[in-house]
């Protein structure tokens, strides 16, 4: 993997937007005690959170984020403001304020027991805060009889705090990590380099990426495969010469089938892929799976785009899409390298000024009749297999690329009774989400 960093940012922008967001932080946490403690809590919060940008970032090391501490730090300072606002507008008071500023940082971290997790942090807070708020002003606590009720700002910014501490205590195996920051891409071969130029990809994303790339573009090609040869894939692991033809001819000449998909979705992550496919993957024009099998029937169009005349390999495009609406389902770019020995398959899926790469091992599947099946994973204790999420600088096409741990999945291809079927599941932070069910058979020869 590659651990490379080279100059970033300049070092005191990112200290100014640091001060600046320590001022609004203090500000807020200030704001209930007037204009005089607003200044002060600008000029203490922009100092404070200065020093912290500053510490943190001499001490990170190449292909790390800064430490835990300073970003937990930097979550209460993003809180503090919101949850001044937060109060001002509905006067809700502590608990509900940091019962939803909990539940937004859960909500964030993805994974579903921060979810979960978020929202139970947030109400102890909030309780909690509450509770010393009434002994104070009970005349109980060192503040006097006179007390005050807690501001919106200081239990938005204690339970973010609080929920990203309990996090990092009972969630130690980071499911995001910076990889290589700034690199180029034969630094990182399991990333597949290429971004989509517009906000919306779409099923014409390999003809603008031709006129990016200044190749020859050709559309909808006939008789072929989204890999050149299955051999490519050789390994330790994996024996081209003992596959099923069938599989084989799939990967080789994909073109040559169609696809029925029958997608089988957990019912927990429904509500949520619901919220994400209307929210980011249809505006985006990718990765906007079937909800339903009734969805699915209304069919699918597979075709792959090719661009000529550039370095190395023809760049291949897998494009899936409905067949009524030629609304794009994946539009993925199919790539193969090798690395110590092992090949391996990468498909990068294009997003704006950015790229999210599978990169999958290959396994034989054992199976009966005339060879064996082929199983792509993600899952390995290689350095290789993984996801990847990449921005790609647009001036001088550096990388830099996290690592999505949370992520994986499996794509198992074979032949049953004489059919070509397909079972490609998905995991997320280790709980499984969804099953892709394909069929796949020949299409009729073209007129």
């Amino acid at each position: 993997m590659a651990k490379e960093r080279t100059a970033g940012p300049d070092r005191a922008q990112q200290i100014g937007a640091a001060s600046l967001l320590g001022a609004l932080a203090g500000a807020a946490l200030a704001a209930h005690r007037g204009p005089r403690a607003v200044a002060l809590g600008a000029l203490a919060g922009a100092a404070g959170l200065g020093v912290v940008d500053t510490v943190a970032r001499a001490r990170q090391r190449p292909g790390e984020i800064p430490a835990l501490w300073s970003r937990i730090i930097a979550s209460g300072a993003v809180a503090a403001p919101l949850g001044w606002a937060a109060d001002r507008v509905t006067g809700a008071g502590p608990v509900p304020v940091a019962t939803a500023a909990g539940a937004a940082a859960g909500a964030l971290g993805l994974r579903p027991q921060k979810v979960l997790l978020g929202p139970v942090v947030g109400a102890a807070v909030g309780l909690g805060l509450a509770g010393l708020s009434r002994r104070d002003r009970a005349g109980l606590s060192g503040r006097g009889a006179a007390g005050r009720p807690v501001p919106g700002s200081v239990a938005a910014a204690a339970a973010v705090v609080g929920f990203r501490t309990a996090s990092a205590l009972l969630f130690r195996d980071p499911q995001l990590s910076l990889l290589a920051e700034r690199v180029r891409p034969e630094d990182v071969p399991f990333v597949v380099p290429l971004a989509s130029q517009t906000r919306y990809v779409g099923t014409g994303y390999v003809r603008s990426l031709a006129e990016v790339l200044g190749g020859t573009y050709h559309p909808d090609v006939e008789d072929i495969g989204i890999v050149a040869s299955l051999d490519a894939l050789a390994g330790p692991s994996f024996d081209p010469a003992g596959v099923d033809p069938l599989v084989r001819e799939f990967y080789e000449h994909t073109t040559r089938f169609a696809l029925d998909i029958v997608p089988e979705w957990r019912l927990w992550v429904r509500p949520g892929y619901l919220l994400y496919r209307t929210l980011l993957a249809r505006p985006l024009g990718q990765a906007s799976v079937p909800m339903s099998q009734r969805e699915a029937q209304h069919g699918v169009r597979s075709r792959i785009d090719t661009i000529t005349g550039l370095p190395g390999e023809t760049v291949r495009g897998w494009i899936r899409s409905f067949a009524d609406t030629d609304e794009p389902i994946y539009v993925g770019i199919y790539t193969t390298y090798r690395h110590e020995g092992r090949g391996y398959v990468s498909v990068g899926f294009p997003l704006p000024q950015a790229s999210f790469t599978a990169t999958l091992v290959p396994s034989a599947r054992p199976g009966a009749g005339n060879g064996q099946g082929l199983v792509l994973d993600s899952r390995s204790e290689l350095d290789q297999p993984g996801h990847y999420l990449t921005y790609i600088d647009p001036q001088t096409a550096e990388l830099t690329t996290a690592g999505v741990r949370g992520f994986a999945e499996r794509l198992d291809v074979y032949v049953d009774d004489g059919e070509l079927r397909a079972e490609h599941a998905f995991w997320v932070f280790g709980f499984p989400f969804l099953v892709l069910h394909y069929r796949m058979h020949r299409k009729p020869p073209r007129a």
